[in-house]
Parts: C-alpha cells; structure tokens; sequence
C-alpha cells in the first residue's frame, strides 16, 4: 500500500471460497466471525467519515473471502454500499481480493462499473503441486492468465503469495517470485504460513504430515524474496499476518506467526548484506557499519542480534553499527585490520 492510501477494511470471511485450503480459517485469520452486509459496509464508510482527511486516497477494501465468486446478489449489494462511499466523497475508490479462477473480463467490467480499482489475487505458490496439496482448486497457470486480464483492463494488481506450504521449499518460493515478479504486479503480499486452530494444516500437523514452517524457516526464505521483489520495483506491501488479539491468544499454534515478522526479515536482509561485506575479514579486526539513520535498527537486530551474530561469525574484536550512508539502502564497511 502506497503511503498515499488509506484503506477502510471491511472482512468477509469465507464469502464466495468454493474450496477450503488446509491453511485457512478467515474467522480466526481476519479476527471477524461474522459475514458483511450493506450495514458493515455503511458502518465502515461512516467511520471513514468522521476522520479528517489527509490528502491520502481512501480505498474501501474487501477482504477475507474471494468476492467476486460471491452470489452475484450479495455482491451487488456489498459493492453499491461501498459506491455510496464513492458518491458521497468518503472513499475515492474500492479494493477487493478474489480467486484467480473467478475472474473473467465480464467480471472485471462489473468490478469497474462499481468504482473498484484495485485487485488482489490470491496466487499463494505458481507450484501446481504446491497447490494441489494446499487444495487450492486453481493452477498457476490460472494466476498467469488471471494477472493478465487484470492488467489488461486497467486495474491496479496485487499478488498475493505463501510461504512454507505443503509440498514448498525455499527454491520452490523463490521461482513463485520469479514468476509473480513476471507478471508486472503493482504489488504484493508475502504470507508465511500460519498454523491456524480449526484448519486441516493443523490436524496435518499434529498428525506428523506436515512441517512446521517455523518464525525463522520465514525468516530465512522471505529475506532472499524481499530483494528480488525490490530489485524489480515491486513493492511489498505486506510480509506476514496482521496480528489480532484471537491469533496471540492462541488460535495461532504454530508456523510463521510473529507480530513483527517483516521487521526480522528486513534486518535479517541486512546481517546478509553485512555478511557479503565482511567476507574475508581477518579474524582480530575492528570493524564499522554505517547505515542511514533510518536503518539503523534493523542492521543492530533485535536486541543487537545482529551484531552478536557477526562478531561471533567473523572473530572480530570490535564491531559497530553507526549511522553514515547516505542512501536509506546504503552500507558501507570499514575494516581496521588487527593488530601484530
């Protein structure tokens, strides 16, 4: 998301899902447990209202389920409530995300009609195995065509991806960024995979059939695709669930759930590039990072882990991380040899 946008969310857990992937419960994901009506919708539009405006524009965002394999009825309802936004100023535009098998280019001028302008596909893995075994019921090359006719009408796209799905593996992840990368997206989501209470992924898992794709497993993985996605100039906008007060109270058992997670992936996408800096370092030399200030925090680490890290990694005497480059993606090494 553009920090010139501000998005009004409205949920509609498990509205229009034909299949249930083994990941996914949206009541405990979204922390929403009822479905959305012309009323959620007013009431979401009416609280918009009563912020002042910032000068960002303002999407009315529908998230949770795959809207456009809503019953048409019920999506026609949902998005003239959100029009009414439109008309009335409060909102600029509206968002939704969907299936990549329920979108055609008829879909895509009733989308319009209504004053949607962005969307948001749910592509998870472009691996067909990796997704017969999520049971997504699409195939990637239904992303790919999907993509394509989203762009094609003018539309803002967002993919959406996982990691650490049945059947995945780091490499597995990274050709899925490769090929979302392909697809020229304005943007997209990385979610690591939860182990949600209520799924088939977690009786998988407590069966012994699945492997727990832990905090740091996403850490590892989403620190190699966050630099491909930059590299190309494609923001991310979002790594890792939105934490709710249901997930941290433990419908949440395991996997990748971390309230900061896209703060430890960044820093560990620094210790990487610090790593590559270092190499070769005499074991005994002082060293100094400088970082733009902005940075700084994440080249420490949490609790300066990454300094521990590389001081132990690389047997140097002294290691510091200060504030000094000029660019905000900018490190710069200075290496004081040791002493003979």
């Amino acid at each position: 998301m553009s920090a010139r946008e501000e998005i009004v969310p409205v949920f509609v857990p498990h509205l229009g899902c034909p299949h249930d992937c083994v990941f996914c419960n949206q009541r405990r994901i979204s922390g929403r447990q009822e479905p959305a009506t012309a009323e959620t919708v007013h009431m979401a539009i009416a609280q918009a209202a009563a912020l002042p405006r910032t000068g960002a524009k303002r999407q009315l965002a529908f998230y949770g389920g795959s809207f456009t394999a809503v019953p048409f009825p019920l999506q026609e309802t949902l998005l003239g409530a959100a029009r009414e936004g439109i008309e009335a100023g409060v909102i600029d535009s509206i968002r939704l995300s969907t299936r990549p098998d329920a979108v055609d280019e008829s879909v895509l001028r009733r989308l319009r009609a209504y004053g949607v302008e962005t969307v948001e596909l749910g592509a998870q893995s472009m691996d067909d195995e990796v997704l017969r075994l999520s049971r997504r019921g699409h195939t990637a090359a239904d992303v790919e065509k999907a993509a394509g006719l989203v762009r094609a009408a003018g539309f803002q796209l967002i993919l959406q991806m996982m990691t650490g799905l049945p059947g995945d593996t780091d490499d597995k992840c990274l050709r899925t960024a490769e090929k979302l990368i392909a697809l020229r997206p304005d943007g997209v989501r990385i979610y690591p995979a939860v182990i949600v209470r209520g799924t088939e992924l977690c009786e998988l898992w407590k069966a012994g059939e699945y492997r727990e794709h832990t905090v740091e497993d996403a850490v590892r993985v989403c620190a190699r695709l966050l630099p491909l996605f930059e590299a190309a100039g494609i923001p991310v906008i979002r790594l890792g669930l939105n934490p709710t007060e249901e997930l941290s109270a433990g419908a949440a058992v395991g996997g990748a759930y971390h309230p900061a997670l896209g703060e430890l992936v960044k820093s560990r996408v620094w210790l990487d590039r610090a790593r590559g800096l270092l190499a070769g370092t005499a074991p005994g030399s002082r060293a100094t990072l400088r970082v733009h200030p902005t940075r700084l925090s994440q080249m420490l680490g949490q609790r300066r882990a990454n300094v521990e890290t590389l001081r132990e990694e690389f047997s140097l005497r002294e290691l510091r991380v200060l504030p000094g480059a000029a660019g905000r993606n900018e490190l710069l090494v200075e290496i004081d040899p040791p002493e003979i």
